[in-house]
C-alpha cells in the first residue's frame, strides 16, 4: 500500500495534471490504433497475411531487428501490422500504468486494465493465426480489434476535460429512448462489422450484411433525427450524431464502389483501387463504431433539465 501511495505521488510530482496526461495518453493509443486497423485491413485486402510464416520471429530474425531492405511486396505489410500492434500495445501499457496510478475512479482504473488485457489477448491471437493457420481465428482477431478501437477511444472521452465538466443527471423517461436508440445503433454496426469480417475472410454472409446495412441506415437516421428535434442544444451529443449519419453516408458509397469494383469488374489481379476502397471500408466502420460508442455514452448523462445545462460550455472542435 505504501508502495503504491509512493509511486502515486512520484508520478503526480513529473506531471502538470494527471488527467490531462493520461487522456493525452489515450488519444495517442486511439491515434496509433488507426494505421494498425488500416494495414490489417490491407493485409487481409491483398491476402498476404500469411507471407510471413512464424511468429513471434520474422523469417527467424528478432521482429524489431527485422532488416528494413527486406520488407518488399507483401511483407513490408504483413511486418508493418506487427510493428504498428507492438506500439499500441506498449500505448496501452503506459496508458493502464498512468490510469492505475493517478486516477481516482477506480472503475476507470479497471477499464484501463481491461485494456490491457485486451490487446495481449489481440497480440497473441494474431501470432496464433500464423502458427495455426487457422482461418477462424483471424476473423475473432478484426472483431476483437474494432472493440479495442472502441474501448480506447470511449476511455479518452472518460478521461477528457468534457466528461469531468459535464455531470450526470437524474435520469428522466425522455432521455430513455435516445439512449435505447443509441445501443441498438451500436450493436448493429458491430454486428455489420461482424458480418463484414466473416465475408471478407470467408466470402459468406453478403446477403445479410446488406439486411444489417438496411437495419443500421434506419436506426441511424431515426437517432439522428430525434437528437436534432429533442437535443439540439446539447452540443457534443448533436455533433457526435450528425458525424455518424455522415459517415453512414460515406460507408454506403465505399461499401457499393467495393462491390463493383471487386465482385462485378472482369475477373484478374486486385487493382489498387478496389484494395484502398475494400481497406477504407474496413476503417469507416471502425469510426462508425466509436463514434456510436461515444455517442451512446453521452446519451447516458442526459436527465431533466438537461437542455437547459447543456448549453454549449464545450469548445470541441471535432467531436467523435
Amino acid at each position: 500500500m505504501y508502495a503504491r501511495v509512493l509511486a502515486q505521488e512520484i508520478v503526480l510530482a513529473a506531471l502538470d495534471h494527471d488527467s490531462v496526461w493520461s487522456h493525452r495518453i489515450a488519444v495517442l493509443t486511439a491515434a496509433m490504433t488507426l494505421p494498425l486497423l488500416f494495414f490489417g485491413g490491407l493485409v487481409t485486402s491483398l491476402k498476404v497475411g500469411m507471407v510471413v510464416p512464424d511468429w513471434p520471429t520474422t523469417f527467424g530474425h528478432n521482429m524489431f531487428l527485422y532488416p528494413w531492405s527486406e520488407m518488399v511486396g507483401g511483407i513490408f505489410y504483413e511486418h508493418s501490422h506487427r510493428l504498428l500492434g507492438a506500439a499500441v500495445g506498449l500505448l496501452t501499457i503506459v496508458l493502464a500504468i498512468v490510469l492505475w496510478l493517478t486516477e481516482q475512479r477506480q472503475w476507470l482504473r479497471r477499464l484501463g486494465l481491461i485494456a490491457l488485457i485486451a490487446v495481449i489477448l489481440q497480440g497473441v491471437l494474431g501470432g496464433l493465426r500464423v502458427v495455426l493457420i487457422e482461418q477462424k481465428i483471424a476473423i475473432i482477431h478484426a472483431c476483437l480489434a474494432q472493440a479495442f478501437f472502441a474501448l480506447i477511444a470511449s476511455i479518452s472521452l472518460f478521461t477528457s476535460a468534457e466528461w469531468q465538466a459535464d455531470r450526470p443527471e437524474s435520469p428522466s423517461s425522455d432521455a430513455k429512448k435516445i439512449q435505447q436508440l443509441g445501443l441498438l445503433t451500436v450493436g448493429l454496426i458491430y454486428g455489420q462489422l461482424i458480418l463484414g469480417a466473416l465475408f471478407r475472410h470467408t466470402g459468406a454472409g453478403l446477403s445479410l450484411h446488406i439486411l444489417g446495412a438496411v437495419a443500421v441506415f434506419i436506426v441511424t437516421f431515426l437517432l439522428v433525427d430525434h437528437v436534432q428535434q429533442y437535443y439540439a442544444t446539447r452540443r457534443p451529443l448533436l455533433r457526435s450524431g450528425i458525424l455518424l449519419r455522415r459517415l453512414l453516408l460515406l460507408q454506403v458509397g465505399l461499401g457499393l464502389f467495393t462491390y463493383v469494383m471487386k465482385y462485378l469488374a472482369p475477373s484478374g489481379p486486385l487493382t489498387p483501387q478496389a484494395v484502398l476502397l475494400a481497406t477504407s471500408h474496413v476503417i469507416v466502420g471502425a469510426f462508425m463504431l466509436v463514434t456510436s460508442v461515444r455517442f451512446t455514452l453521452r446519451a447516458y448523462r442526459i436527465g431533466r433539465g438537461s437542455e437547459e445545462a447543456a448549453s454549449p460550455i464545450f469548445s470541441e472542435q471535432v467531436t467523435v
